[in-house]
């Protein structure tokens, strides 16, 4: 069996500190003394995942079976779902063809799992059909190599790199360890089953070849890596190839969560651990003044990471659309300051873990 997780790994976001000195500062805002949480990472559109909860009763409801409805004519003829769209409140009523499947910002697993448990409280048949076609395309998108892209088939833009961005990766892992082990998976079958075990065991270890190795330490990962060399790739315009302080969250958190850790899996783990603890920022908050975010000093202010680290020098980066590199967040425009998470308190959730961490 593969190794085993938790399924509570939330979003990164957070900022670094000691590369700000100079900053332009604005004066406290009293209505913003608190940390912005900054964009979602994954949009915002709510998910049928939160309706899991719900009763049998509720799944055999009239409601219930709307819901179900609704999210089964939204899945596309390969097998996924589109991404930014609360799939279980009204039906698609377009043609299939345009329909545009993706893993990324929570699609797809989310529905498979409402509909892994629609079926046990169901029954329905075309509730099982359908996971089972989503979980096969799952399967049939991941790399020999163990990755994933965003999407597939993945064409040849950046959405063919090994995708961490929005959590994607770890989602698609959660989702195959879960199908291995769940009752409510048991309709796939031992061989699909073993399928997922495998996929995922490959899929760890395509998380350890990615990882971006410093003076010949292992440090943490970009966003998205090449498919074929691992090596950290660039994605649109203004995500450049870099050391994330985001998605490196998600994934070493993940790493802590296997219950049988490899030498390697801890040696990768503690090595992305010093990695957020170097990179940490403090004494400032970033916080929303009027319709912009800034950085605002407070020596009491909790450590910040910055989404973007460049890879030789360090020190965090930020760019506009046209894809030059900025030291600071105030030197790009409005349209990507306001419209991005450029800074979030990802490493917190990274050292309390490591705290608890048996293996540290």
């Amino acid at each position: 069996m593969p190794q085993a997780f938790r399924k509570d790994i939330p979003p990164a976001g957070e900022f670094p500190a000691r590369y700000l000195i100079g900053f332009p500062l604005q004066p406290m805002n009293a209505r913003l003394l608190l940390t912005v949480l900054f964009f979602p990472l994954a949009a915002a559109t709510a998910s049928p995942e939160e309706l899991l909860k719900k009763s049998d009763a509720w799944f055999r409801s009239v409601d219930g079976k709307k819901a179900v409805a609704n999210v089964l004519s939204w899945q596309a003829p390969e097998g996924s779902w589109p991404k930014n769209n609360d799939t279980s409140k009204q039906p698609y009523t377009g043609k299939a063809k345009s329909l545009e499947g993706t893993f990324d910002n929570k699609a797809t697993t989310g529905e498979l799992r409402f509909l892994a448990r629609a079926f046990e409280a169901t029954g329905d048949g075309k509730c099982r059909d359908a996971v089972i076609k989503g979980f096969d395309h799952i399967l049939a998108a991941q790399y020999p190599n163990g990755g994933w892209p965003q999407f597939h088939p993945p064409g040849k833009k950046y959405h063919r790199h090994i995708t961490f961005n929005d959590g994607t990766m770890v989602r698609l892992l959660e989702f195959l360890k879960d199908s291995t082990g769940s009752d409510e998976f048991s309709f796939l079958g031992p061989e699909r089953r073993k399928a997922a075990t495998a996929a995922f065991d490959r899929g760890v270890e395509c998380i350890l070849k990615c990882q971006i190795v410093i003076g010949g330490k292992p440090a943490v990962w970009c966003a998205q890596h090449d498919e074929v060399t691992f090596a950290p790739a660039k994605a649109r315009d203004y995500e450049l190839p870099s050391l994330s302080g985001c998605e490196s969250a998600g994934i070493l958190r993940f790493l802590m969560d296997l219950e049988k850790p490899s030498p390697a899996v801890i040696r990768a783990v503690k090595g992305g651990v010093a990695w957020f603890d170097s990179a940490k920022v403090t004494g400032y908050r970033y916080v929303k003044s009027g319709k912009d975010r800034v950085m605002e000093k407070d020596p009491g202010a909790p450590p910040l990471w910055a989404r973007f680290y460049d890879l030789e020098t360090g020190k965090p980066f930020f760019c506009d659309r046209d894809g030059i590199k900025k030291d600071s967040v105030d030197q790009i425009g409005a349209e990507r300051r306001n419209g991005y998470a450029w800074y979030g308190n990802w490493g917190e959730s990274v050292a309390k873990d490591f705290a608890k961490w048996p293996h540290r």
